[in-house]
């Protein structure tokens, strides 16, 4: 029953948002192109293509052709972000940069020199009913996203070698003191994992609503979290007698998969994924803590520059249907923004313990930024 209540929902938002479309006048025979640009490693363009079919064979495809643009990562292409700056200061229009993915903290770097408005155009949200089975925020600039996706960081470990899984911050914090050189967490400049293990320590000692603002007066409250981060410092991975932070997220996962730590923090989907490729072996479990460690949120927006507004605000509102949010369940162990609790995945046994309603949001704007700074100076530094 549950099942068919969301399906009839899901068709009612399809209604809704054809009807909101009329004056588009498009006929299934006349359909438009729409052009969605992503990027990433190639698991990820996996992904968007079998969203591509989807969207293609869905009600939405009636109305809308859905191209995918991928750019990917480590190819020596253009990145997606010079691109779209580069043709929207070139005064390009009417292009084929319909809708973008990006994260949600990610538009400041579109704008250093050009406004919001100039970049971007704001989300009808009459266009994209779905977005009210969404409870997810942002810190800055939310009228101009359309978060889809999120996930978050966990602890992955090695189980044959890890006896007493912590639960909690403090424990986790203890575990590493009593059992020094065995943990790791990557620069978090270079990576979200690392990030997030920083940004936690930090931000547990600030009122939960900080984690979603970009307030800096928050920075003042910084201090406790960093003499933390120093008292760490000295039991963590170590290699020719100082201690090391790897770099990106795969740095710290190489070290879990070389047995040379027992446990790491990791974005759950990237764990997962490698769990199931056998990258990570078998034995590789992951855990959460409370307060959790953050995650973070991917979103759509709209170039100034694209061609097809209403195509793209179609495309956001299909990425938030059950079909949708399924399919990156399934594909790339991406949380849910919408109420999963009748999805069944091939990742729920991998997930087991992980509890989706407790994804523990960050959003700094800017603040991150800083805070990563910070950390360069005064942590990345020691000896």
């Amino acid at each position: 029953m549950k099942k068919a209540l969301k399906k009839l929902m899901g068709l009612a938002g399809v209604a809704a948002l054809a009807g909101s479309l009329a004056t588009a006048t498009v006929s299934a025979q006349e359909k438009t192109t729409v052009t969605l640009w992503t990027g990433g490693s190639d698991n990820v363009r996996m992904v968007f293509e079998e969203l591509e079919k989807a969207f293609d064979n869905s009600s939405y495809g009636e109305l809308y052709d859905l191209e995918v643009e991928f750019i990917l990562s480590g190819s020596g292409a253009q990145g997606l972000r010079d691109r779209l700056v580069a043709a929207t200061l070139a005064g390009e229009t009417g292009t084929n940069y319909d809708i973008i993915e990006l994260g949600a903290d990610d538009i400041p770097s579109y704008t250093t020199d050009m406004t919001v408005d100039e970049m971007f155009v704001p989300v009808d949200t009459a266009l994209v009913p779905n977005l009210e089975r969404v409870d997810a925020q942002v810190a800055e600039n939310a009228e101009y996203l359309a978060p889809y996706r999120g996930t978050t960081v966990v602890l992955a470990y090695d189980e044959e070698r890890v006896e007493n899984v912590p639960t909690t911050a403090d424990e986790l914090y203890t575990w590493i003191k009593e059992n020094p050189g065995r943990f790791a967490y990557n620069t978090p400049g270079s990576g979200g994992a690392g990030s997030s293990f920083v940004v936690t320590a930090v931000y547990n000692f600030l009122d939960e609503a900080a984690l979603t603002s970009s307030d800096e007066a928050n920075m003042e409250q910084w201090d406790q979290g960093f003499a933390l981060l120093e008292e760490l410092h000295p039991f963590l991975y170590q290699s020719g007698g100082s201690t090391v932070y790897p770099n990106k997220n795969q740095g710290t996962l190489d070290l879990l998969i070389d047995q040379q730590v027992d446990m790491i923090p990791a974005w759950a989907d990237m764990a997962i994924s490698q769990i199931n490729q056998g990258i990570l072996p078998e034995t590789t479990k992951i855990a959460q803590i409370d307060p959790g460690f953050t995650g973070s949120l991917n979103a759509f927006a709209i170039p100034t520059i694209g061609s097809n507004v209403e195509g793209a605000h179609a495309v956001m509102d299909f990425m938030l249907t059950d079909e949708a949010q399924q399919i990156l369940l399934d594909n790339m162990a991406a949380i849910p923004l919408v109420d999963s609790s009748s999805f069944d995945s091939p990742n729920s046994s991998l997930l087991e313990g992980l509890d989706v309603t407790n994804f523990r949001r960050s959003s700094l704007g800017e603040l991150g930024g800083l805070l990563n700074e910070r950390w360069d100076n005064e942590i990345g530094t020691l000896q």
